[in-house]
């Protein structure tokens, strides 16, 4: 009788479970993520962007098996600065790394990184970092000092050393992320940042790729010559190809006979630095006699610019290559979130121009592609607006982990999952830095159409573009008749987005006039 009792009650017991599902001891798989962070590279640069200057196959892999952002921007458009971003998820003026020239990054601050770290990710950067002070929140890193070296580059390590790697920076890079993959422990899902020193000032190519565009006549972008009319801002600044530029730091062309102490040459090793005297001293010979002068020597300036630039880019899309088949040869690809993205954009010779800093397009947007299988599906294509501000909240959400409130990005998953999903009508800008190429701080706001600019400090003026009949950003329509209506929506719209994101210096400056003859004159 009691035998026949405890089967009954057994059954009993199973039949209920049956009913009603037990609530899942553990989480979900979490996924490792991987960023790739360059520097200074041009979305006109890359060819998932439609760029006919050169291919990217490896970058325009991660497009194709994952997502393309066509409208990616930054909040502030310098390298320190858009890391700082990158990590916390917040403003400048929230994270207190404004600009390269006085900030330091306070690391005891909260970022997704530790976020992470703190629900069971083993964490990593390696490569640039341009923070100032030491990595927080990473299992391991190891940083390149400053801007580092593109040959044989010293890092910054853990137990505040320096140590120096004979190579090429963008191979080294690759090389140390690669080793730290293979070493890591293999029960925790990991976050990894890799930020290479590609595609900074000066361009230095790797020896193997030296050359590689020496066949191909770049043509001169259609507002080379610009002439700023109208743009105070833009006539000011001291960033040409034209004056900016210089022959030995950026170009490589040392006259016959000069000692050579430019940093970035000398630390080079015996068999280096032949190559780069086989390579660049006959082109510096050939420039002597060729005397050029006026236009011919600034567009010569200009090709000489590119080739070295895109021949630094070649290698970059070579590493990247590299980790996408070391992530395939480990079987991780299906588990593992790759983002790929550079801190801003870049002029390549628009306006007469290399650098950024500015709002207007080729420095204000950024490089971005994304693949996460199983959840953005092959061949993605994003017009939504989307920040580096967003990354952030992105990966948190992917992980499961609660975004902190004080983050001011928003996850952009569901608009690249939810073809009903709504994603912002307008991004906010802020540069600060008021030094180096002349360029004036400035704010704005950006929708799909306009664009609203305002000035301050150096220059003090307003900028109004209407980005469907002037993509090129030439013709400022701020002052003139017929726009006072889109103006006044755009500057409440500017107000807004100040309120929101809690700016107390732009507020401030919103509050002072400008006279509209000063504006554009």
């Amino acid at each position: 009788m009691r035998r026949n009792l405890c089967v009954w009650v057994i059954g009993l017991a199973l039949g209920l479970a049956s009913c009603f599902p037990q609530k899942e001891k553990t989480k979900a798989k979490q996924p490792n993520i991987i960023i790739i962070v360059s520097d200074d590279h041009a979305f006109q640069a890359i060819s998932a962007y439609g760029s006919k200057l050169m291919q990217t196959p490896n970058i325009d892999r991660i497009a194709k098996e994952g997502a393309v952002f066509n409208k990616a921007y930054v909040t502030n458009s310098i390298c320190g600065p858009s890391r700082a971003v990158l990590l916390t998820g917040k403003y400048s003026h929230k994270n207190g790394f404004k600009d390269n020239e006085n900030s330091k990054f306070n690391g005891s601050q909260n970022t997704f990184v530790k976020e992470l770290r703190q629900n069971g990710y083993q964490t990593a950067w390696i490569g640039k970092w341009h923070l100032e002070t030491e990595p927080q929140g990473f299992d391991f890193w190891q940083v390149l000092p400053d801007q580092g070296s593109y040959y044989n580059p010293d890092f910054l390590m853990m137990d505040g050393s320096q140590k120096r790697v004979e190579g090429y920076v963008t191979t080294v890079t690759e090389d140390l992320a690669e080793n730290w993959l293979s070493k890591r422990d293999k029960d925790k899902p990991f976050c990894l940042v890799v930020g290479h020193k590609a595609t900074h000032r000066t361009w230095l190519p790797n020896t193997a790729d030296m050359g590689k565009f020496d066949h191909v006549n770049f043509p001169v972008p259609a507002t080379f010559y610009d002439t700023y009319q109208e743009r105070e801002a833009a006539r000011v600044q001291d960033m040409t190809i034209d004056k900016t530029m210089i022959m030995g730091y950026d170009l490589k062309m040392f006259p016959a006979g000069q000692e050579v102490t430019d940093v970035n040459i000398t630390r080079m090793n015996p068999a280096q630095r032949a190559k780069f005297n086989a390579y660049y001293q006959p082109i510096q010979a050939d420039l002597e006699k060729r005397k050029l002068t006026g236009k011919a020597l600034v567009e010569w300036k200009y090709q000489r610019y590119m080739r070295d630039y895109l021949s630094t880019a070649a290698s970059l899309d070579q590493s990247i290559g590299r980790m996408l088949q070391y992530l395939d040869k480990n079987q991780l690809k299906e588990n593992t979130i790759v983002i790929y993205l550079s801190d801003q954009g870049f002029f390549m010779g628009e306006h007469g121009w290399f650098d950024k800093r500015f709002m207007y397009e080729e420095s204000f947007r950024t490089p971005m592609v994304m693949r996460y299988p199983g959840v953005v599906k092959a061949g993605t294509v994003s017009d939504h607006l989307v920040m580096n501000l967003d990354i952030a909240p992105t990966l948190l959400k992917a992980a499961g982990v609660d975004v902190p409130k004080d983050m001011q990005g928003t996850s952009f998953l569901p608009v690249l999952t939810d073809q009903q999903a709504k994603g912002r009508d307008a991004l906010f800008y802020h540069y600060y830095e008021n030094g180096e190429h002349a360029v004036s701080p400035h704010f704005g706001v950006k929708t799909n159409r306009y664009k609203l600019i305002r000035f301050y400090k150096r220059v003090e003026a307003w900028e109004l573009y209407d980005l469907e009949k002037d993509p090129h950003e030439v013709k400022n329509l701020y002052g003139k008749p017929g726009y006072q209506q889109v103006t006044a929506q755009l500057k409440n719209q500017l107000a807004n987005l100040i309120e929101q994101y809690e700016d107390e210096d732009a507020k401030k400056l919103m509050a002072t006039s400008i006279p509209v003859r000063k504006a554009y004159n």
